[in-house]
């Protein structure tokens, strides 16, 4: 299963980012066997508005089928719906400590936004 992991830094034992659109990096990976790809968000970072949809765009294109993150707004969240991609904000400590929540089933999947937008 690919995950999509918000990131403050750029390995596996970097702290999760809660924010989604404005994250600095999100991690996709590997829930088996861990291999990884680092993608650099720090076009959003600053974005006006956006970052969100942008985001999501990015992860979808690279096949993340599960999102794990702190916050995902109205916008982020219907794009990530429309690409079958599932969310979760249960992401704490650092990436690899999420991934271990999620493979020991400790990740709870939103139904909707957890934020309004431009928070």
């Amino acid at each position: 299963m690919k995950l999509a992991i918000t990131s403050r830094g750029t390995d596996l034992d970097a702290p999760v980012d809660k924010r989604f659109g404005r994250a600095a990096h999100i991690v996709i990976v590997d829930s088996e066997t861990l291999e990884f790809e680092m993608l650099d968000n720090s076009e959003n970072v600053n974005a006006f508005k956006g970052a969100g949809i942008n985001a999501a765009v990015m992860v979808s294109r690279k096949g993340a089928d599960i999102l794990i993150t702190g916050y995902c707004g109205p916008n982020a969240f219907k794009t990530l719906k429309a690409a079958n991609i599932s969310v979760s904000n249960d992401a704490r400590g650092t990436v690899r400590e999420t991934i271990g929540d999620f493979a020991e089933g400790r990740c709870q999947f939103l139904d909707d936004a957890n934020v309004d937008g431009h928070w």
